[in-house]
């Protein structure tokens, strides 16, 4: 434990399962205070659980959260306030698929990605801010995905959906900096992360995963499918002070897909 986060009190969404829980491990081996919040509670609360046996008792709390829900998230900030005595990084990671290209998309799973993958971040942002104001320096990570850059004819509700999380975090960022408070807001773009979601298309095929996997890498030109650990990393960064001077920025895990 080298202590890159030391004293930081971060609040994690979807943090049950994949990027949610691989952020909130390492941000607590850092030595952050974490709480993990997701829909799932008894998964936020083993992710919790497992953090405080690694790491110490107290290091980790846990608490339920639907991410398109006003009062789940005034309840969570309180509970940031309470539990952990504020809050200064909040990790937007919750987010959903959207199936369907532009003719089989239908209007409720839009208006669901939407409410899962934007709202969230608007809700989390417009709540949090005021607690991260009290505990500057402040840090807001929001995942969006390379898919929020590079557009593709099959899953317009999802580029369109993670390409607002990215313009709204860098509306974000310039409103905190024009109030001259010292809170940073910046987006992480994964292309295929190995995460359940790969699980989930694994089923929807009838494939192998290692099947799936071998296909997901022949798109990248590093020929391999990221790692929980790789965006858990660049989250790392981004709540540490390392990364005072960054904001309104965007970092790139995409396997070098973007340059193409």
């Amino acid at each position: 434990m080298t202590g890159r986060v030391a004293g930081k009190l971060a609040l994690v969404t979807g943090a049950a399962q994949g990027l949610g829980a691989a952020s909130a491990a390492l941000l607590a081996r850092e030595g952050a205070k974490v709480l993990c919040t997701d829909i799932n509670a008894e998964g936020a609360q083993a992710t919790a659980a497992a953090i405080n046996a690694e790491c110490g008792a107290g290091t980790a709390f846990a608490q339920k959260l639907d991410v398109t829900s006003p009062e789940d998230w005034k309840a969570a900030v309180d509970v940031a306030r309470t539990a952990m005595g504020g809050l200064s990084v909040l990790l937007n990671n919750a987010g959903i698929g959207v199936r369907g290209n532009i003719e089989t998309c239908t209007l409720e799973e839009w208006r669901r990605g939407f409410a899962v993958n934007v709202e969230s971040v608007f809700l989390g942002c417009q709540t949090a801010i005021p607690l991260l104001k009290d505990h500057q320096p402040g840090s807001i990570i929001n995942i969006s995905s390379i898919a929020g850059l590079i557009a593709s004819d099959t899953m317009p509700g999802y580029n369109a959906s993670k390409a607002a999380v990215w313009m709204l975090s860098k509306s974000v960022a310039l409103y905190c900096a024009k109030n001259r408070w010292d809170i940073r807001s910046n987006t992480v773009h994964p292309t295929f992360i190995d995460t359940p979601i790969l699980d989930g298309m694994t089923k929807s095929t009838g494939h192998p995963k290692e099947v799936i996997m071998e296909k997901l890498a022949r798109q990248i030109p590093l020929k391999r499918v990221g790692e929980p650990s790789d965006v858990a990393n660049a989250v790392l960064y981004l709540a540490s002070d390392e990364s005072r001077f960054m904001t309104g920025a965007e970092v790139k895990l995409d396997g070098g897909i973007s340059a193409m």
